[in-house]
C-alpha cells in the first residue's frame, strides 16, 4: 500500500519501466512543459522510450498538472498526481521513489520543474553510472554563477566535504539520479522523518548524506553544463530554505557523528568522479543586494542566540557588517556542537543573519572576479574548513560522545 500517493494511479501506468523521470512541482505551469518535453526526448533517445515521466504535485492552483498532461511527450507515458503527506518538495520526491519501486524501475531521475537549461542528454548523464553498475546515486555538476547557490557554497559543500572527506560540489543541486538499491533505504528511513523538514527543502541534503553513509557504491557527479532556473537573492528569498536545509543537515551530522568523528584528524579529500566532459559555459548572472545582506545581519544581532554564536567577533561585525570565512567556520562548528546537544531549532534560525554576513563578505571579496576565480575561492574555503576541523577536534570529540 502506498504511503505518499493513492495506489489507484498504478492502474494507469505500465507495470515496469527502466527509468522514471520525476518532476516535483508547485505552481510551475510556465516551465514544467519544457522540462517534460526534454525529459521525453531523453527517454526516447537513450532508453528507447522505456520510461515514464511522473509529475508529483503539491496542489498547484495555476493548472500545473493540466499543462503537464497536455504536453506532447512523443508517446512517452506520463502521469500526474497530487502526493499525500506534508506539503513540500521532499514529499513529492519520496512519492516518486515509491512509485518507481512499484514499477521496478532501475533508476529515477529528478528534475526541478523550473529548469530552463535542461537538455535531453541530462537523462543519460544522470543514469549511465547507475545503469552500468558504478553508482546508486548521481549528483549534478553545474557551472553556476558565483552568487548562485550560496547555501551550497557557504554551508553544505564545505561541511559535507570536510567532515565526510568526499567532495560533492552540488550536494543540494536538485537534479539527481537514484539507483534501485537506494529506493528501499530512502523509503524505510522516510517513515521516521516524513513530518520533518526532509519533506520540504531538506530533501536534497538528506538524499546526498544518506547516500554517502549507506550506498555500497561510489557517488558520481554528472556534468550538466549550466543550471538556469529561477535564482533567488539570498537576502530576500532564502530564509525558509536555509532553515530547512541547514536544520536537516545538522540533524544528519548529529545522527551520523559516529562516522565523521573518526575523520576529524583526516585532511584527505576524495573527489566524487565526474561523468561527462565539464563544459566551458558562461552562466547567467545572479543579482545580489549586499547592503540588504548587511542590514539583515545588523538586525539579527538583536537576537541573543545569534550574539552567543558570534560573541568573539561582535566588535568586528559591528564595524564591518560582514563575517570572514575564518569566523564563519568557527561559528558553524560551534552551532553544530550546540545543536547536537539540544536539537533547538532556534540555533538554526539564529544562524541566518550570520549567513547573510558571510555571503556579503564573499560577494565583496569576489566582486571583480570571474566565475573561475570565484570558484577557486570557494574550493580553497574547503581546506580552511579542514584546518579548522583539526583545531576544533578536541572539543567536538569531548562533547559529541
Amino acid at each position: 500500500m502506498a504511503n505518499f500517493f493513492d495506489d489507484k494511479i498504478l492502474y494507469n501506468i505500465p507495470n515496469k519501466a527502466k527509468v522514471i523521470v520525476g518532476i516535483p512541482s508547485f505552481n510551475n505551469s510556465e516551465t514544467i512543459s519544457f522540462v517534460a518535453q526534454m525529459s521525453a526526448e531523453g527517454i526516447k533517445d537513450f532508453f528507447q522510450s522505456n520510461g515514464i515521466i511522473v509529475n508529483s504535485d503539491g496542489g498547484s492552483s495555476d493548472n500545473t498538472k493540466e499543462v503537464f498532461m497536455k504536453t506532447d511527450t512523443n508517446k512517452v507515458p506520463k502521469i500526474s498526481f497530487d502526493y499525500i503527506g506534508l506539503p513540500g518538495k521532499g514529499t513529492a520526491m519520496l512519492s516518486i521513489l515509491e512509485l518507481a519501486r512499484c514499477v521496478e524501475a532501475e533508476a529515477v531521475v529528478f528534475f526541478d520543474s523550473d529548469l530552463k537549461s535542461i537538455k535531453p542528454w541530462w537523462v543519460e548523464r544522470l543514469t549511465t553510472p547507475i545503469i552500468n553498475g558504478y553508482s546508486d546515486f548521481v549528483t549534478p555538476f553545474y557551472v553556476r554563477h558565483k552568487y548562485d547557490g550560496t547555501i551550497t557554497n557557504q554551508v553544505c559543500y564545505p561541511l559535507i566535504t570536510s567532515l565526510f572527506g568526499l567532495a560533492i560540489r552540488q550536494p543540494i543541486g536538485g537534479d539527481f539520479g537514484v539507483g534501485k538499491e537506494m529506493f528501499n533505504i530512502y523509503l524505510k528511513k522516510a517513515q521516521k522523518c516524513s513530518q520533518t523538514d526532509v519533506a520540504r527543502f531538506g530533501i536534497d541534503i538528506w538524499l546526498t548524506t544518506n547516500a554517502i553513509v549507506h550506498s555500497n557504491k561510489k557517488i558520481y557527479q554528472a556534468s550538466l553544463g549550466a543550471k538556469i532556473h529561477d535564482p533567488k537573492d539570498p537576502g530576500a528569498d532564502l530564509v525558509p530554505m536555509f532553515t530547512q536545509v541547514v536544520g536537516t543537515l545538522f540533524d544528519l551530522l548529529t545522527e551520523y557523528n559516529y562516522i565523521w568523528k573518526k575523520n576529524l584528524d583526516n585532511k584527505i579529500i576524495e573527489k566524487a568522479p565526474i561523468y561527462g566532459e565539464v563544459l566551458e559555459i558562461q552562466p547567467e548572472p545572479v543579482n545580489i543586494n549586499v547592503e540588504n545582506l548587511k542590514n539583515n545581519l545588523k538586525k539579527g544581532l538583536n537576537n541573543s542566540l545569534t550574539k552567543e554564536l558570534a560573541y568573539k567577533y561582535l566588535d568586528y561585525i559591528s564595524k564591518n557588517s560582514t563575517i570572514s570565512i575564518e569566523m564563519w567556520i568557527d561559528i558553524l562548528f560551534k552551532a553544530i556542537v550546540m545543536y547536537s546537544q539540544t536539537k533547538n531549532i532556534n540555533i538554526i534560525k539564529s544562524l541566518v543573519p550570520l549567513y547573510f554576513g558571510r555571503v556579503a563578505d564573499f560577494a565583496q571579496y569576489t566582486q571583480e572576479m570571474n566565475e573561475i576565480e570565484a570558484e577557486r575561492v570557494i574550493n580553497n574555503q574547503v581546506y580552511l574548513f579542514l584546518e579548522k576541523k583539526e583545531e576544533l577536534a578536541y572539543i567536538i570529540k569531548k562533547k559529541l560522545r
